[in-house]
This record gives C-alpha cells, sequence and structure tokens, in this order.
C-alpha cells in the first residue's frame, strides 16, 4: 500500500538530509506507530506519504514514494485526497467549516462528490466514530477527543485506503485519547485502512500497533514488529524500560502483559517503599481566593482556591475542558477574572503592568509558535539573554538540556513542534519569575527531552520557585510533581501528593503504579533505586 523506494529528502539549505535511504514497505490493514527522537524526521517521513514533502515544504528527494501504486511527488496533495488522509497535531487549525456535520461533508464536495452519496457518507461516519450526537454541534464548542474525532471524520468521507496520523493523541486527557485510539484501531479492523501514526506518548499506541517504524537520528529508518525493535529502541514507554530492568522475556508492550509477568518483581521489592519527595513545600509564592473565570454564560473556573507553595511543582490535571488553561491565565494575571484575587508578593499580577506582571508569574502557553518572533534560533536566545540581563548562553543552554542538536540558523518556525516548543521554554525559563506556570508544555517532546525539561523543572523548584505544570502526560507527573491538582467542570476534585491522587485513578495512574498495584511505584528510577538498595542490603 505504501512504499519508500531508497527515499532520501534534504530540506532547502540544510547540509544533512532529514530522511536517508528510507526503504519501507507498509501493508493494507496496518497500523504502523512511527517513533524517534523530537526533530529526527517523523513528520517529514508521514508528510511524503501525501506529497506535503517536497510539494509544501520544498527541498530535494530522491527515490519515489508511492501510495496504492501512485508516486507521490508526481502528484499535489489535493489529488491525493481521495487515497491519503491526514490529520495534524492541531485539528482545530485545520477546520474550515462552522459545525461537525458541514465539516464531515467539506472534502467531499471538492471532490465533487453526488449529494446522495455524501449524505450516506456523513451518517456512516458520524456512527462509525460515535460522533451522531454532535452532527449540529459548533467545532469550536467541542472537546478535544471530540475535535480530533471529527477531524479524522473529515478525512474518512473521501475513503482514503490511507490515514496518516500526527500526534493525534498529544493535546488528549488520557480518557480522549482512549477514544480516539478505540476509533482509529476499528478503522483498521473493520475496514481495512491502512493507518500511520507518530506518537512521542508511545504507551497509548505501541500495544496497538502492528509494525514499528523507528527514524534515528541520521534520518535512517529500522522498521519491524514492535516487540523485537523494543529491544534496543532508544525511545520506549515506561512499562517496556520496565520489562528491561526486570529481564522479563519477552518484553510487554501493555500494563496488561507486564502485570502477568509482575509477580517476581513484586516479589523482589518485597516490603519496600519509593521515595516520595515532602509533602510540603517552602513559603506561599503564590495565594488565590474564590477565582471565577466567565465566558458569556459558560463559567470555566469556578470560585478555585489555589496556594503555591515555593519549592513545590504541582501538576494541574483534568479532562480537556475542565478550565486548567482559563484557571492559569487568570493567576498570571492577563486573562479573563470575572472575581477572586490573586496575591503574589503582595501584589495582584491583574493590577500592575504588563512588564510588572512577568516579573512576578511567567506563563508558557500551549501554542509555543506564537512568542517566537525572531527569524533565528540563536536570535531568540540572545533576546530572551538580553531581556532577561542572563548571561549569554544562558538560554542556549537551557535549549540544549531540552532538545540538543537544534541548528543556531534555523528559522523558528522551520523547527519541528517539539523544537519550537523547547525553543519557547528555553526563551521563558531564561528570565523565570518567583511562580513559573506551564500550559502542555510536554507536547511535541520524546521521553529523553521530556527528562531532561522534569529536571529543569524540579531544579527550578530546588532554587524556590513554585512551578505548575497543567498537562494530561502522566507519565511526566509522575516523574516530576510533588502535588496533584485535579479540576473537573471548573472546579478542584482533588489535592495532595502525588501518589495519594494518580495511584487509585484509572485514568490518571501511570503504568508503573498500574502494573505494580496496589504499591504506590510511579517510575521506573523508582524501582530501580528500591532493587539497587535491596542488593546492597540496605533496609527498606
Amino acid at each position: 500500500m505504501i512504499r519508500f523506494d531508497r527515499v532520501t529528502f534534504t530540506y532547502d539549505g540544510c547540509a544533512r538530509p532529514a530522511l536517508r535511504d528510507v526503504e519501507l514497505t507498509v501493508d493494507e490493514g496496518e497500523l504502523c506507530l512511527v517513533a524517534g527522537r523530537t526533530g529526527v524526521g517523523k513528520s517529514t517521513l508521514l508528510g511524503a506519504v501525501n506529497g506535503l514533502v517536497p510539494h509544501f515544504t520544498g527541498g530535494h528527494l530522491q527515490g519515489e514514494v508511492s501510495v496504492d501504486g501512485l508516486a507521490t511527488h508526481t502528484l499535489p496533495p489535493q489529488e491525493l485526497a481521495h487515497v491519503v488522509g491526514r490529520v495534524g497535531q492541531d485539528p482545530l487549525s485545520g477546520f474550515v467549516t462552522d459545525t461537525v456535520e458541514e465539516e464531515l461533508a467539506y472534502t467531499m464536495e471538492q471532490l465533487a462528490i453526488e449529494p446522495k452519496v455524501m449524505r450516506k457518507r456523513v451518517e456512516e461516519t458520524l456512527d462509525l466514530l460515535g460522533i451522531a450526537d454532535l452532527r449540529h454541534r459548533a467545532l469550536r464548542t467541542l472537546s478535544g477527543g471530540q475535535q480530533q474525532r471529527v477531524a479524522i471524520g473529515s478525512v474518512l468521507t473521501a475513503h482514503p485506503r490511507v490515514l496518516v496520523l500526527d500526534e493525534p493523541t498529544s493535546a488528549l486527557d488520557p480518557t480522549a485519547a482512549e477514544e480516539v485510539l478505540a476509533a482509529v484501531t476499528r478503522l483498521v479492523h473493520d475496514l481495512g485502512t491502512t493507518v500511520l501514526v507518530a506518537e512521542h506518548r508511545m504507551e497509548r499506541v505501541l500495544q496497538y500497533a502492528d509494525r514499528l517504524v523507528h527514524v534515528g537520528d541520521d534520518g535512517r529508518v529500522r522498521e519491524g514488529s514492535p516487540a523485537a525493535l523494543m529491544r534496543d529502541c532508544d525511545v520506549a514507554p515506561p512499562v517496556v524500560r520496565l520489562g528491561r530492568l526486570a529481564g522479563w522475556d519477552p518484553l510487554p508492550l501493555s500494563v496488561r502483559d507486564a502485570r502477568r509477568a509482575a509477580r517476581a518483581l513484586r516479589d523482589r521489592l518485597g516490603d519496600a517503599a519509593p521515595d516520595e519527595p515532602p509533602a510540603t513545600g517552602g513559603e506561599a509564592a503564590l495565594t488565590a481566593r474564590r477565582v471565577r473565570v466567565t465566558y458569556g454564560d459558560t463559567v470555566a473556573v469556578r470560585d478555585v482556591d489555589v496556594v503555591l507553595e515555593s519549592g513545590h511543582v504541582t501538576a494541574l490535571m483534568g479532562r480537556n475542558g475542565s478550565g486548567k488553561s482559563s484557571l492559569l491565565w487568570a493567576l498570571q494575571g492577563s486573562g479573563s477574572r470575572r472575581s477572586g484575587t490573586v496575591s503574589v508578593q503582595g501584589r495582584d499580577p491583574g493590577d500592575v503592568p504588563a512588564r510588572v506582571a512577568r516579573g512576578l508569574v511567567g506563563l508558557v502557553p500551549q501554542t509555543a509558535s506564537d512568542l517566537l518572533y525572531l527569524e533565528r534560533v540563536e536570535q531568540e536566545c540572545a533576546q530572551a539573554d538580553a531581556e532577561s540581563g542572563a548571561a549569554p548562553g544562558t538560554c542556549r543552554g537551557l535549549l540544549d538540556a531540552l532538545a540538543p542538536g537544534v541548528p543556531a540558523d534555523r528559522h523558528p518556525r522551520d523547527l519541528s513542534e517539539g523544537q519550537q516548543l523547547a525553543l519557547v521554554l528555553a526563551v521563558q525559563l531564561t528570565s523565570a519569575p518567583g511562580v513559573v506556570l506551564l500550559d502542555e508544555p510536554t507536547r511535541g517532546l520524546d521521553y529523553h527531552a521530556k527528562e531532561a525539561f522534569a529536571l529543569l523543572v524540579r531544579r527550578l523548584a530546588a532554587e524556590g520557585r513554585a512551578v505548575v505544570v497543567a498537562t494530561h502526560d502522566v507519565e511526566f507527573v509522575a516523574r516530576a510533581a510533588d502535588r496533584v491538582t485535579v479540576m473537573a467542570e471548573g472546579e478542584v476534585v482533588a489535592d495532595g501528593a502525588t501518589a495519594d491522587i494518580v495511584v487509585s485513578s484509572p485514568a490518571f495512574a501511570p503504568q508503573v503504579a498500574k502494573v505494580l498495584a496496589p504499591g504506590r511505584w510511579l517510575t521506573v528510577e523508582q524501582v530501580d533505586r528500591a532493587l539497587a538498595g535491596a542488593a546492597a542490603g540496605e533496609p527498606a
């Protein structure tokens, strides 16, 4: 169905190819997971399948990519729409109509499909994806998971034989992600659709994949069964890393497989307890009382109280649309706040000039590229150093810790999604104030970059800052957070130490917690330290 024949692709102005000598064949009806470090070329590989590479991106393509016998370099993407459907990382930015039903029909209108056929396909797609009750809803009123399913449906109505998904769950809460993946696997199993999906949160997708394609740092590709490649793959979800640590063979690809093999590991751990951060941090760095945020008649945040302690990392969790981002913007001062008070160093960030407010509370928004406005990475870094009064090279050092190897002379908007996010994080953290708010900062980051970012977040806390991370990434929360606050419908429904909140939650528990339940283990690193201590004869 999909064939890469000795494909090498180089972007204009780049010395190194993004893809090098790629030989790959994907059969009909396969779900193929594309994995690799941030910025190695996964999106380039996906873009070559429907002709965005090189028709839209430019650059030099050697070799041939063909889909269902059609060479993609000879046809523009619109001529391949009936064969390949592509859904990007941000579904809302790709919508062109106002309602669900109109969006599902739009692609067919462009393909001049007869109205009777269009109506039939819309109904079939609504039922297939379980969104029939949303047909008349405005797209902007949908949750993230609903938007993602509509985006998939909008390309499915053209009856493509191949579906390309670029990080389809990166912005979704765990429950919404499961809904989207259930819809995707149904397409594979029931309709024989060939699916290519790139996803950094491999723990969500790996168990469903028929094949794994790994893109290396040099642009070369390895492919094979997930179980075989996971033995030495440089990116691996926690359940695989736990299997490697425990010496399990075969390696588990799902929590269910790991639990079946975990009895001996539980016996080895015995009565050992995981090391956990202290329950409290330092003094209150930010105090908010009865914060309410409304948009017209909709209450986004409902009389919420918040106390952020210096030296603490708090994870703000909850399903899409629960009010997390609205609360962060209200705390930062520039967002809408109907009522309530926020105090940082005796001042309300909403009542002082913007320059002063940035010195009290810093916020990194979800859409990182909005904050990039210069022409080269090195200019962004130098500007961040100058504006914050930091030593030259400070911002670049932070960037290298998050995403090593980002070219200094590259235009920021030519970077991958993960590299852009890493750059904005570095820019903002260069002048980090006493309170740092981060809204979905790990989108687009691979496991290594997230680990480096977790260390950076912990370092910020160790320096006495209060850090809040709004995120759906349960594995990052397990690694970085001291405390978890869960929101639902604008209210705080749970608040406490990380282990207290996530271990007992089916939605927010990390993989290690699910495998080793009812213990309070959250990360592979905790297990590793406990086993090392037991081997050395240290008391639990």
